[in-house]
């Protein structure tokens, strides 16, 4: 099979062989993305790809949603917060709210963020044997 595209399949071999936290990075990552063309959109009053972007915002949430082990005590706290910002998305798409977006868009960062330094440590740990 030929590939046309190989900026395409770098990508598509990026997804398919990343850990599950790289992975989860990528869907914060994708969801900024998301409300930054979203913002644009607002700004320039093109109320379909404001509602496309959001929605795919609104779609990497619930999948973080999905992902979270309900076992652990921070897992329900971060349901909380994940139910927020899908509401709050769903305001934002309603009334094309840049303020709600960003307010959004600063608690991915922040988790975001987090979630890095979580995949770092862990890394440390890996390659001291467990002794960082």
């Amino acid at each position: 099979m030929a590939v046309n595209n190989p900026f395409q399949a770098y990508q598509q071999n990026s997804v398919t062989t990343a850990s599950p936290g790289d992975l989860t990075l990528m869907l914060y990552n994708g969801s900024l993305k998301f409300i930054a063309i979203a913002k644009k959109a607002i700004q320039e009053g093109n109320v379909e790809v404001k509602n496309t972007n959001i929605q795919k915002t609104q779609n990497i949430v619930n999948e973080l949603m999905v992902t979270l082990n309900m076992d652990l005590e921070v897992s329900k706290n971060m349901m909380a917060l994940y139910e927020y910002m899908n509401r709050r998305l769903i305001e934002a798409n309603i009334k094309s709210d840049i303020a709600i977006l960003e307010e959004v868009e600063g608690y991915l960062v922040e988790f975001r963020d987090t979630w890095k330094q979580v995949i770092q440590m862990n890394r440390q740990k890996q390659h001291t044997g467990g002794q960082a």
